[in-house]
């Protein structure tokens, strides 16, 4: 449009689109490219000796020097795997906070046209981005944000990460002419939504990615309805799309199909960019300066003079202790402050409190550490005051100076949904009997740095719930916000600390109401929730029903694959199915599905059906009454509760053959006869058995026994017949990762 404009040019926008961002201009014979302001050549400013900006890894006492009205707060959101934190290192590189030499290099390119040139064809633009790239075998820094090695193996980001950089701009009031960006690193799936919404709280700007070859996804709209919730307060909202220089990009079609569902929103105003060849980093950045606003002071700031209230973001556990992330709100937070750890009640006021702390560390995060010894108002950094445990400083509370505790001055809250919560609870066992102290030890280490994860050590071995009974003996009670949370979870326990647990499948939570009975003695129905299955009720014994909570799941797919996802939707009991075009490849299915169903296996199905194209996001919708029964999984006539699983009535008898029809597979074979059963109460409905291994007691090296006396023959197999039955009484099955995986895995 601005192409067509630029030479009084009348024609639709649809139909030339493709020819405004790749064709040659009718009038003037360039590149299209150079109507845009895409891909800006203005060049950075430098001293008058030509060196770069300075920048806040080697001149962090500028900080000092930089105003409230120059602070700019903004994090990148986006779904999994479109690049966020491939841009937010490429900014850091911009900004020298990875060093002078990769700073020089993404000001070159920054001011050559941010990778390209206005005069160059659209032909040569690729080979002009195959150059630029530094070559595969260089290790490029482009996941500096990412500092877990699970985040680095599988290329994911899991963990909120934050970092403070210096940049130039015009907008600047200050002396220095420098602004002070504070920048956060969110994860994009949907097992780790709430860290995305709480970190929108704490910024004034949020800049929406949307990877160029694949458009919109499910996490783009959970996303953008997140930055929407936030109303009235929600930050600014911007557009950019990542991966612009892959050959199979759309970045036409992407913004179009944007514009048309946001409706009033500019197509022109979305910014292109590509953090493998440095595109669009320098503009995305100067959009951000111009665009997201200034922090807001509390509304009593200055009324009861100079507060401290410095809010935390995150907060992790290492050898030093906790190391808490913090926004100063009001005031200015210094080493040898006296403060106090005060959580915002309903009337967002703090109440007096005894305890307090010395404050023995403070600084910036860049993302490493730099002591600074103080943080002013708008800064963002780091503070060790000498807790133990991250869980006395979760994200939201507040650090107060202790003589202004009591004194009614309110305190930025946090809304509920921000806050973490397990969605799903599983126990953890170790693999050896003698390992659960040294598992306890470990898991407690990763819940410091995990303020997700809910850990209730079991009770001992030989109880029938999540202790594991005679099987698995003790272990812990982990609550979880998602399967991949799990995964991610068993990756680290390996990784940092070598142990290899066996974490049983993970169940979501029910609502059980127990009608009067002459077996309760109830004068009134009650109502439980059942988190373990050790605590549901005995049908011969009482009148219930069974609420389950039910997710709304949102499905985006290509056009070809709709009868696929509609079909595995129907098969995992989806309700109100509806679908919607996004655009002329792909479509928008939602329904109403049982949480049961989706931890299940259903992204893997979804996968399997769509070709790896199709994406899915879930949303809490309550609870509703349905048909379900709970399966018991014995072996060799003891129940194996980790085993035990809730399904619905009717596809009870086919999901119990699966499971016992996988443990035979994939438990080891003894000397005695396993027997798998599967029951509702005391009714068997499935059965399987593993044979024992035989010894051929009748040949001894090589010759037969007895020769031809079948009565010495005899004797020798009433023998071994003997010694098979003690030991199908006294003989225990050792259940491995593979059989509770048979549980999870198993399909309707």
């Amino acid at each position: 449009r601005r192409h067509a404009s630029a030479h009084r040019l009348r024609v639709p926008l649809r139909d030339v689109a493709s020819a405004i961002l790749y064709g040659p201009c009718m009038s003037c014979e360039r590149n299209s490219w150079h109507h845009t302001r895409r891909f800006s050549t203005t060049r950075i400013q430098t001293n008058e000796e030509g060196d770069p900006p300075p920048s806040i890894v080697d001149n962090h006492s500028l900080v000092e020097q930089i105003p409230f009205e120059d602070v700019r707060n903004f994090c990148f959101i986006a779904h999994i795997d479109h690049g966020k934190s491939s841009l937010s290192s490429r900014i850091l590189e911009l900004t020298g906070n990875l060093g002078r030499e990769a700073q020089q290099v993404a000001l070159d390119i920054a001011s050559n046209g941010d990778g390209f040139d206005g005069d160059t064809t659209t032909e040569q633009a690729p080979q002009l981005n195959k150059q630029q790239r530094v070559s595969k075998d260089t290790k490029e820094q482009i996941d500096a944000l990412d500092t877990l090695d699970v985040e680095k193996q599988r290329g994911i980001t899991v963990k909120a990460a934050a970092a403070s950089m210096l940049y130039p701009h015009a907008s600047a009031k200050g002396p220095t002419g420098l602004l002070l960006l504070n920048m956060y690193d969110t994860p994009g799936h949907v097992d780790f939504g709430r860290e995305v919404t709480r970190s929108l709280c704490f910024v004034q700007g949020a800049v929406l990615l949307l990877d160029a070859t694949q458009g919109i996804q499910a996490q783009t709209w959970s996303v953008y309805e997140k930055v929407k919730a936030l109303e009235p307060n929600d930050p600014k909202l911007l557009i950019a799309l990542t991966k612009v220089d892959l050959e199979s990009a759309r970045p036409v079609d992407c913004a179009l199909t944007l514009a048309e569902w946001l409706e009033d929103w500019d197509p022109d105003s979305i910014l292109s960019t590509s953090a493998r060849s440095r595109i669009g980093i320098k503009t995305l950045l100067d959009t951000v300066c111009e665009q997201v606003p200034q922090p807001e002071a509390m509304p009593d700031d200055g009324m009861k003079g100079e507060v401290l209230r410095a809010q935390v973001v995150d907060s992790s556990y290492d050898d030093r202790g906790v190391n808490c992330l913090v926004r100063i709100v009001s005031g200015q937070l210094k080493e040898g402050d006296r403060v106090s750890v005060l959580a915002p009640i309903v009337a967002a006021e703090a109440q007096k409190t005894d305890e307090s702390f010395s404050v023995q560390e403070v600084g910036i995060v860049t993302p490493g550490p730099i002591r600074t010894g103080s943080l002013r108002l708008g800064q963002m950094g780091y503070t060790r005051f000498g807790l133990r445990d991250p869980r006395q400083a979760m994200p939201g509370t507040v650090l107060m100076s202790t003589k202004h505790v009591g004194l009614g001055i309110s305190l930025p809250k946090l809304p509920s949904d921000a806050v973490a919560k397990s969605v799903l609870y599983a126990s953890v066992h170790p693999e050896d009997a003698d390992g659960f102290e040294e598992l306890s030890n470990a898991v407690d280490r990763l819940a410091l740095n995990d303020t997700g994860l809910e850990v209730t050590r079991t009770a001992s071995q030989g109880d029938g719930g999540d202790g594991g009974g005679p099987f698995l003996g003790p272990g812990l009670r982990v609550g979880f916000q998602g399967l991949l949370h799990v995964e991610v979870f068993r990756q680290r326990l390996m990784d940092e600390h070598g142990i290899s647990a066996v974490v049983t499948p993970p169940k979501v939570t029910y609502r059980v109401t127990v009608e009067p009975h002459k077996s309760n003695n109830l004068q009134h129905p009650i109502v439980k929730t059942i988190e373990n299955l050790s605590d549901w009720p005995d049908q011969g014994n009482a009148r219930f029903t069974v609420e389950e909570p039910i997710v709304s799941v949102r499905v985006v797919a290509r056009v070809e694959d709709a009868g696929g996802v509609m079909d595995l939707l129907s098969r995992k009991r989806g309700t109100e199915i509806s679908t919607k075009p996004l655009d002329e490849e792909k479509w928008i299915f939602d329904a109403k599905v049982p949480w049961a169903e989706v931890v299940v296996d259903f992204h893997d199905k979804l996968k399997n059906v769509t070709a790896g194209f199709g994406s899915m996001d879930t949303f809490e919708a309550g609870y509703t009454k349905a048909n379900l029964c709970k399966v018991d999984i014995v072996l060799q006539g003891e129940s194996v509760e980790p085993l035990a699983f809730v399904c619905h009535r009717d596809v009870a008898q086919e999901e119990a053959r699966k499971v016992c029809k996988s443990l035979q597979q994939v438990l080891p074979r003894q000397q005695f006869v396993t027997t798998i059963q599967a029951k509702i109460f005391s009714k068997v409905i499935a059965s399987e058995r593993i044979q024992a291994y035989r010894k051929d007691v009748l040949t001894k090296s090589g010759k037969t026994v007895g020769g031809g006396d079948m009565t010495r023959k005899m004797k020798l197999l009433e023998k071994q017949k003997k010694g098979k039955k003690r030991m199908q009484v006294t003989g225990r099955v050792q259940l491995s990762q593979a059989a509770f995986n048979s549980v999870i895995t198993r399909s309707s």
